[in-house]
């Protein structure tokens, strides 16, 4: 029997939803069960940009899920909000110490994690100038960065070779994801 990994997107108010969506629609075309998970009390949660999507399930009801890599979606109020939660930092850190993926994109590695001290010393990247604020990573002016279990992509335009790279990371067949990538025409 194949193992399908298992990836948890977090869901706070104002996520930056093309990064969302697209990451989502990657990661299910190259067959890995990812979960939509609303950080507060409402299944429904309201986009950078207003859209109301539907969560598969709350945060809090998967407290005790493992996941293979936790991914943390951008946008301005919905990293203050993922940030400030404190159920969204302790499943950080559950899975940080189990050695699972933790997958900050955009803002979210300045504003939830350097924010919280779950750097840890490691290479990042994120989106702007907000690298001038972190004192306990090491910023890398790159697309994606990869130290140890921290998975970090700098913003929206690579949030397609942000997926398929982690997809590669979760050990899923190279040949699938470079033809997943070539189907919706993804330079990967």
């Amino acid at each position: 029997m194949i193992n399908v990994p298992k990836v948890a997107i977090l869901l706070a108010e104002g996520f930056e939803e093309a990064e969302a969506i697209i990451i989502y629609d990657a990661l299910c075309r190259v067959k890995i069960d990812v979960h939509l998970l609303a950080c507060e009390n409402n299944i429904k949660v309201k986009s950078y940009h207003g859209i109301e999507m539907r969560s598969h399930g709350l945060l809090k009801d998967k407290q005790n899920t493992l996941y293979d890599a936790v991914i943390l979606p951008g946008g301005p109020d919905g990293t203050v909000n993922l940030g400030n939660n404190i159920n969204v930092i302790d499943f950080i850190k559950h899975h940080d110490k189990e050695n699972k993926w933790i997958c900050p994109i955009c803002s979210a590695a300045a504003k939830v994690l350097s924010k919280n001290n779950l750097l840890n010393g490691r290479k990042y990247v994120c989106s702007g100038n907000l690298y001038k604020n972190v004192q306990d990573g090491i910023f890398v002016d790159q697309d994606v960065v990869c130290d140890a279990n921290l998975f970090s992509g700098k913003g929206l335009g690579i949030a397609f070779k942000f997926a398929f790279t982690l997809a590669e990371l979760l050990k899923l067949d190279e040949e699938e994801i470079r033809f997943q990538a070539e189907h919706i025409y993804i330079d990967y």
